[in-house]
């Protein structure tokens, strides 16, 4: 009998703890391998965490409604596996520590080479291992065939937005048996070398391991409580309401962001005619063929995507001192929530998709999101993010960054207003329909001159749409 640890998973780059929302089994429950274990809450999505092991649940380490850190252990499995007491560390560590062939010297080689890809990922997006993220059943399949982070991080993924799945492992597991697949030995050797002698390769190894751990050991500024208004706690007409989940993970993510980013703003005045005009043409065949609605916010985030690929740097991300210019562009759409809060789910690989294609993805991820029914995929790996607050009447709006994104466009509202226009006979007011638009940017790579350049990029292609 062997006790493994089940760890608190990372569930995406900007996640750094869950919430224990319920536990689907009890000490002593047997459980299969992949059978759902608990639930956890996180500041994006409600996700269930799957079992890597078969066998008695020998302990809960913590209650439901407690918050976790990422890689802490929350359970105990006692298994029939021939294996020794794995402790703590992270989800990907804790997942790849049972290869028999290595003991000790395993959790430092998995650490160099699992780090690595996440520097590559600008390189290389394409590949189901630049996202940096595997389910567990990925990593348990991963352990049990013997394939190590290097080999994964070269899989091309089949999933959604090129993730990795069960049937991409096996399919490269049964190309390796039949000589198809050679595992990458080389590199292996080279990072286990680098780990645990004092041998040549040890620089570059320390390089790549080093430089992503700076990005990761953020710490959040202290949000202290004010004494003036704890005094205020037993005062009569003021209630204290704790803030939930969502709302607590959210006030952070806001904080880290104006902390991280020197916040610029440029507005731009948009006029909606040629938008409108095609809208009219377009939306009664479009609601008989779709069943939902044309809106404006369909054409403007094709304006965006063409305007991101006129402008990548825009679309692009801020690691310390190096930038990493992504060949893809995954736009969010921020969704207000129902019960309050925000969500921002993604449509992947938007730059390959047509208008139609875009309103398809958009009608069909609110709907879900408002349901809370979106996968992780869909709300993480976001280049560049769209916030509507026009849609409850607002004209002009200063969004906040959604890091470790560069910048955000907000939308106001679409007003008929009277403008001044040129025409051969000379100047004259018109009434047109006018939208303003806010780019909030990143001051560390985007100037006034790029962020001004690329806003009014969007307006130009809006301006001069044609059907």
């Amino acid at each position: 009998m062997a006790l493994v640890d089940i760890v608190m998973p990372k569930m995406g780059e900007s996640i750094m703890d869950g919430r224990i929302i319920k536990w689907y089994k009890n000490a002593g429950d047997k459980i299969d391998r992949d059978e759902t274990l608990f639930e956890i809450s996180t500041d994006k999505v409600d996700t269930e965490v799957p079992c890597s092991d078969g066998g008695t649940v020998a302990e809960l380490l913590y209650a439901e409604g407690d918050t976790v850190n990422v890689g802490e252990v929350v359970a105990r499995i006692e298994t029939d596996a021939n294996a020794e007491i794995k402790k703590g560390g992270n989800a990907p560590a804790k997942n790849i520590a049972p290869e028999p062939e290595t003991k000790k010297e395993e959790p430092a080689p998995v650490v160099a080479v699992e780090t690595a890809p996440k520097k590559e990922s600008a390189v290389e997006p394409k590949t189901g291992g630049g996202s940096g993220f595997y389910s567990p059943l990925v990593l348990n399949i991963a352990a049990k065939e013997g394939v190590s982070m290097d080999e994964l991080s070269g899989i091309t993924g089949t999933g959604s937005g090129g993730r990795i799945r069960k049937q991409d492992v096996l399919a490269y597991v049964e190309d390796r048996k039949n000589g198809k697949q050679p595992a990458p030995k080389v590199q292996e050797s080279a990072s286990t070398q680098a780990s645990t002698q004092g041998g040549t390769t040890q620089p570059s190894t320390a390089k790549a391991v080093i430089a992503p751990k700076k990005h990761t050991e953020y710490k959040m500024p202290d949000i202290k409580k004010s004494p003036e208004l704890t005094s205020m706690y037993s005062m009569p007409g003021v209630e204290v309401v704790p803030m939930d989940t969502l709302q607590s993970k959210m006030a952070e993510h806001m904080v880290m962001s104006v902390h991280t980013s020197p916040h610029v703003a440029a507005i731009a005045e948009c006029d909606m005619s040629a938008i409108d005009k095609a809208r009219k043409v377009m939306s009664e065949d479009f609601l008989k063929r779709e069943g939902f609605k044309l809106t404006y916010m369909p054409f403007i985030c094709e304006a965006v995507v063409k305007a991101l690929s006129d402008f990548p740097l825009v679309n692009a991300s801020i690691d310390g001192t190096n930038v990493l210019v992504k060949s893809f562009i995954n736009l969010g759409i921020a969704v207000a929530m129902d019960n309050g809060g925000l969500i921002v789910p993604i449509i992947k690989n938007a730059d390959s998709k047509n208008l139609v294609g875009i309103a398809r993805e958009m009608n069909d991820l609110a709907r879900r999101a408002r349901m809370k029914k979106l996968t992780l995929d869909e709300i993480q790996d976001g280049t560049f993010t769209i916030s509507n607050y026009g849609v409850f009447g607002n004209i002009i709006g200063t969004p906040i960054i959604n890091q470790p994104q560069l910048a955000i466009l907000g939308t106001g509202a679409i007003k008929k207003r009277a403008i001044v226009v040129e025409t051969s006979e000379g100047d004259a007011i018109v009434i047109k329909p006018i939208m303003y638009l806010t780019l909030s940017f990143d001051h560390r790579l985007i100037d006034g001159a790029l962020g001004g350049k690329f806003i009014m990029k969007i307006v130009e292609y809006l301006e001069n749409y044609t059907v």
